[in-house]
């Protein structure tokens, strides 16, 4: 089990949400907007912060019903 997600470089972070399906529908203020169809709500996302808040990482899993396992392997792949 992965205990701390820290440190993930945004690019990384992105091509982790497009191989679970999601894509960019807009940019907002230095934020992307990222959806997939059976999401209920979109997952909001800083553009300009690299790596990615740990906290951030964790909500993001949370919305697209993904966890740190996942990730992680992702990472090390």
């Amino acid at each position: 089990m992965v205990r701390h997600i820290s440190n993930i470089p945004l690019a990384t972070f992105r091509k982790f949400l497009e191989s679970k399906g999601l894509k960019i529908i807009r940019t907002r203020g230095g934020h992307e907007i990222w959806s997939r169809k059976d999401l209920h709500r979109p997952v909001v996302m800083q553009s300009l912060i690299s790596p990615v808040p740990e906290f951030i990482v964790n909500q993001i899993l949370k919305t697209i019903g993904s966890n740190r396992e996942e990730l992680g392997r992702f990472m090390n792949s």
